[in-house]
Parts: structure tokens; sequence; C-alpha cells
């Protein structure tokens, strides 16, 4: 969107963005991770997330699946006064995010996807593992990302089936985790990579177990910080052209097809807030 490039310098200076709503969706926990980030970029702004735990984890569903998944949460966030919605999801964003942006043309959507750009500007030798789901993956949009950016990259395509969900459970220091992070790590250290980039938004929760598991010398990145620096780009835009007046008063709403106290008990540990409640959706 030639949008995201039009803000002025007076725009760059907002330090609140009161009355702005901004919906997340992620097909469960993971995007808390992209929550805490969102926060710190956008003050004052007013955020519903929804975790759509009941019909996770969406890496191993089909797209047909995924695809009504995401329509019918986005329509709920949009009820919910969402001016802008974050697809906190690498599965989501590679089925749905063009055919949200087709079907919602009004509405700035902005997707995820697992940070090979960044990964090859910092990478010393151009060795890259890439921890990611089946499905993110298998998709044609991973695919494009690697023929557009990856091009004499010596890469390391690690699929963890069975991560998400175990991450998804909400305890994040397990045995059965530790387990499946090592195994999905060995292969990293033996092809020698020196970067390896967290595919998925839920991998960023268990990242000490990921430093554990890989040598020291190994740089981990996740896209979060540079999706979080997006929404305030695309955030100003919207500012600058007037949002509705609502009292969002910084406020943290969480919603989930799942368990509304598992919701709860994670956000509340993971974003450092005791008083977060979580609703059914």
């Amino acid at each position: 969107m030639t949008a995201h490039d039009s803000s002025t310098s007076q725009d760059l200076e907002l330090t609140s963005f009161d009355g702005l709503r901004v919906g997340v969706f992620d097909s469960g926990l993971g995007g808390l991770s992209m929550v805490e980030a969102l926060r710190h970029q956008l003050p004052g702004a007013g955020m519903d997330y929804v975790a759509d735990s009941g019909h996770a984890p969406y890496g191993e569903r089909d797209d047909r699946y995924i695809l009504g998944r995401c329509h019918q949460i986005t329509q709920r966030l949009l009820d919910r006064g969402a001016d802008l919605i974050v697809v906190a999801c690498n599965t989501a964003t590679a089925v749905a995010i063009r055919d949200l942006r087709q079907t919602w043309p009004g509405v700035p959507f902005i997707g995820v996807e697992p940070g090979i750009k960044p990964a090859i500007t910092v990478s010393p030798q151009g060795r890259i593992g890439v921890l990611a789901t089946p499905m993110t993956l298998s998709s044609q949009k991973f695919r494009d990302l690697i023929d557009a950016h990856a091009q004499g990259v010596h890469l390391v395509l690690q699929p963890c089936p069975g991560l998400a969900a175990e991450i998804e459970k909400g305890a994040l220091d397990t045995p059965a985790l530790r387990t499946l992070v090592d195994r999905f790590c060995a292969p990293m250290t033996v092809d020698q990579v020196d970067t390896v980039v967290l595919g998925c938004t839920h991998y960023p929760l268990v990242r000490p177990l990921f430093e554990d598991a890989l040598p020291a010398s190994v740089q981990i990145l996740d896209t979060s910080g540079a999706v979080a620096r997006h929404a305030r780009r695309l955030a100003q835009v919207i500012h600058a052209h007037g949002v509705n007046a609502r009292d969002t008063s910084d406020s943290l709403r969480l919603w989930t097809t799942g368990d509304p106290l598992h919701l709860q008990e994670v956000a509340r540990r993971w974003l450092s807030q005791p008083s977060l409640t979580a609703q059914p959706l």
C-alpha cells in the first residue's frame, strides 16, 4: 500500500493513538507475542485479541477451513470497531491475507511471514534456518518469498509438527516442549546455520528453549518488532485522517473460541498484567 509511505513528519511525532482500535487474531495463544510488541508501538490504542484456540492449530488444517475461520473472526473484530487488523499467524497470512484484503478493501490488514529478508541482512555466512509449521513452509506465499529474496542463500527449512499445539497448552517449559524444540533444532546445528528464523508466532513464547537448544553464536529472529513498527506507520496514517471518537483507555480485550480461563492465565503471565480477563467468542 502506498499509504504506508505517506506519513508526514508531524505524523511521526505521534506519541499516543487514543481512539484507535486494533484487531489482532491468531489460531491460538501465539499472537500474544505480537500483542506485546503492538502495545509498545501503539500507546493509547485499544486492542481486541482473538485466540481461535477452539480451532487450532491452523498449521494442520486445510486452506478452505482456515479461510472460513479468518473471515468469521475478521467480521467479529470489525463489529467491535477495529480500524486496523493484524493477522498474527503465519499460516493464516499465507492462506487468507489476499482474500481478506479483497473482501474488505477499505480495511488495512497486516500479515506476518517468516523473517527471511531480515535474516539475510544479518546472517554472517548466509546460512539460515527456518522453523515453522508444515502448512507455512508448504504454502505458495512462502515459496514466493524464497524465490524473491533467498537466491544463493543456504536455507534449512524445518517443519515443526505438534510444536504450536504443545505451546498452546500454556506451560512454557516442560519436558515435552524441550524434547520437541531439541529435535527441531538439531538439523540447524548439523548444518551450521548462523541465523534461525522463528516462523510461527507461537514460537517466541518459548524463545528461552530455543536459546538453550541452539549454539550461543546463533542469532534468533522473530518478526513481532518489525510488524509492530509497520502497524505504527499505518496507524499514523489512519490517525491523520481521523478515527472514531471512542474511549479506548489503552484497553486490551481478550476473546477466545477455547477456554477463556486458559487464555487469561497465559496472557496475564506473558503480558505482566494480572488484571486481564478473557471472554468467550
